[in-house]
């Protein structure tokens, strides 16, 4: 197991958005998080990496996982997009949380940074400005700035938001070999496909409520054949 929460109430400022919340995330596990907006997901996002505490009970982090080792990738405004760095920069800046010197990085850091570059086909743009890449490509050097903070855990939002169906297909691709090779993947998403097609377990938000489960048994609940249904999927 990499993380558990228990009992969990999440919030702002004493106001709870989900109580009661219990959920476990285990090693190599692949977990969709879904559910309508401004039902908790968000909230989820932060207290799961330790931006915000939860308002009652408690998260623990096992098997060596620490707070500032999740690799996170989130929702990309164009502002980020239009950063002015070169997709080396881009990467090795996912160092940064974990890093006990201000300034430089490692001969070990630069070299990661151009493997996971290798890893996800963009070897080739190391020195290309970020902002001249497709969406797609911007995407793959987001993950490869996530996977420098981690060996064990990524968590996505909604990580093929605003790509095209080729760019859409080859993201997922890319993160089930990274969950076959034993990455953890935990991801929001409002996309059935994921749903449908890699995830073990779901957590499902609505409002004042939850549900944790394994995928089958969500599928087969009444929030998973609603879920389908707005999808468009013949359930």
């Amino acid at each position: 197991m990499l993380i558990c929460g228990r009992d969990l109430t999440l919030g702002y400022e004493g106001q709870a958005i989900v109580s009661g919340l219990s959920f476990s995330v285990d090693e190599g596990d692949y977990l969709c998080i879904v559910g309508e907006n401004g039902s908790g997901k968000s909230t989820f996002i932060k207290t799961v990496l330790g931006l915000v505490e939860p308002l009652k009970g408690s998260i623990e982090y096992c098997g060596g996982l620490k707070k500032n080792e999740i690799g996170y990738l989130p929702q990309v405004s164009g502002i980020q997009r239009d950063f002015p760095s070169s997709v080396m920069e881009v990467v090795l800046s996912g160092c940064l949380n974990r890093k006990r010197r201000i300034l430089g990085y490692s001969g070990e850091e630069k070299e990661k940074g151009r493997t996971e570059l290798r890893r996800l086909g963009m070897a080739d743009y190391i020195q290309a400005s970020f902002q001249e890449l497709s969406g797609g490509q911007q995407q793959r050097v987001l993950l490869a700035r996530a996977l420098m903070a981690t060996e064990k855990l990524i968590f996505l939002d909604e990580p093929v938001a605003g790509l095209d169906v080729k760019a859409t297909s080859e993201l997922y691709e890319i993160l089930r070999e990274l969950n076959r090779v034993g990455i953890t993947i935990m991801m929001v998403t409002h996309d059935i496909h994921p749903v449908l097609n890699d995830a073990r377990t779901i957590l499902h938000f609505s409002h004042s409520r939850y549900i944790f489960c394994s995928k089958e048994r969500y599928l087969d609940s009444e929030e998973g054949r609603l879920f389908m249904r707005e999808a468009g999927h013949d359930c």
